[in-house]
């Protein structure tokens, strides 16, 4: 299976005079901060922190061993939009005082390991008359209502983007469709989680990312649901990221009565698929993927999110989390989606069962996403010791 296609390979030639800004990180970032301050007509001058934690994050990057000029290119423009957001958040809140007054209420948070069906309960729940999820071209522009040629011209950008990533990795859409207009996972607006450890080996951020107080990135995610509200239809959000899985406590500081729909699959399964699909990621980032290292990594890191997560359940609302099992969810949707719809305490009606035959109608694709353990370096015995009793509750659910 090619994960990488001819055309990334030729555009990291022509493009390898790029890694030249990668040397002097500094005056990289110092350009990348002028930049948005100069496009939003606003400073950082009261969010120092904030930019000196971003900073780090991006200079973390800059001591990644073997990138490509493709995979450089792809952090500086992450790293310009969340810049650019968080100034227009900003902005848009001290012209507007009244955004800090959007109520975010009971908002759904779909958690769990990759690869456990939280895209497909995603897309269910968003799709829903009385939902909403953060779609992916809201997320790269963080903002209030705009004329019609201006969000025309903003999502035409996005599935742009989309769809050379498309021609980059031919494999990803068949791993993980992604639309310019469809919701999508909210580490687009988060700016500290996980999601950086799964785009490539940054020791020093894991370290970091252990002792951060992750309240304010959630805090910042409330903000920018406020301003994508503002002026609109007031909905219940819809918000997918298993990175989140970290982070319950925090989320139920911020959003108190947050639900919490976890998905569970069995890991023996999950962390081959999630490999998998990383690898094809990073296919992109790196000159190299060291499968093994990656394998272990992978298993280390979501073996620990299950952990934290499971000790933080306890001291969670009590009925805020609703158990999905992946086995009964793909057997008879029909009958589960409902049940979840009425544990959530939504209405489910014909809108809904017939949004749930169009998310069940994925489109399938030739090239067949296949994976084993043994690829990464891993063996069943591996994952046992890794989970624990994790994966009996699981099978128990199933």
């Amino acid at each position: 299976m090619r994960r990488v296609s001819a055309l990334a390979s030729v555009l990291n030639v022509v493009l390898t005079p790029a890694l030249a800004s990668r040397r002097d990180s500094a005056r990289t970032w110092s350009k990348l901060v002028a930049a948005a301050e100069a496009d939003q007509r606003f400073t950082f001058d009261y969010d120092r922190q904030w930019l000196d934690d971003l900073e780090f994050a991006f200079d973390c990057y800059t001591q990644v061993k073997g990138m490509t000029p493709m995979g450089w290119l792809g952090v500086k423009a992450e790293f310009a939009g969340r810049l650019v957001n968080r100034l227009r958040v900003r902005r848009l809140r001290e012209a507007h005082p009244e955004i800090a007054e959007e109520p975010i209420e009971r908002p759904v948070f779909i958690i769990g390991l990759p690869r456990t069906a939280t895209t497909l309960t995603h897309k269910i729940l968003a799709g829903s008359p009385g939902h909403r999820g953060p779609l992916t071209w809201e997320m790269y522009n963080i903002d209030l209502e705009q004329p019609p040629e201006v969000r025309d011209a903003r999502i035409a950008e996005v599935a742009k983007g989309l769809s050379m990533l498309e021609k980059l990795m031919p494999v990803f859409p068949s791993q993980h469709p992604m639309s310019a207009t469809g919701p999508e996972e909210s580490f687009l607006i988060v700016p500290h989680t996980h999601y950086h450890l799964t785009r490539a080996p940054v020791p020093h951020y894991a370290e970091w990312l252990e002792t951060h107080d992750r309240v304010p990135e959630y805090l910042y995610l409330k903000e920018s649901l406020q301003v994508l509200q503002y002026g609109r239809e007031r909905r219940r959000w819809i918000l997918k990221s298993p990175m989140d899985t970290f982070n319950l406590r925090e989320i139920q500081t911020v959003f108190p009565d947050a639900i919490f729909v976890w998905n569970h699959r069995d890991p023996m399964t999950v962390i081959a698929s999630v490999c998998s699909l990383n690898e094809t990621a990073m296919g992109l980032m790196l000159r190299r993927v060291d499968r093994h290292a990656q394998g272990r990594r992978f298993l280390d890191l979501l073996s620990g999110g299950i952990a934290r997560a499971r000790q933080a359940r306890p001291h969670l609302r009590p009925g805020s989390v609703i158990d999905v099992p992946y086995h009964r969810l793909n057997a008879d949707p029909y009958t589960y989606v409902p049940e979840l719809y009425e544990k959530i305490g939504a209405q489910w009606g014909p809108k809904d069962e017939a949004n749930l035959q169009r998310s069940l109608e994925r489109p399938t694709d030739s090239r067949k996403h296949e994976y084993a353990l043994a690829d990464y370096g891993l063996t069943q015995a591996d994952v046992d010791e890794a989970f624990g009793d994790y994966i009996k509750l699981v099978t128990h659910l199933n």
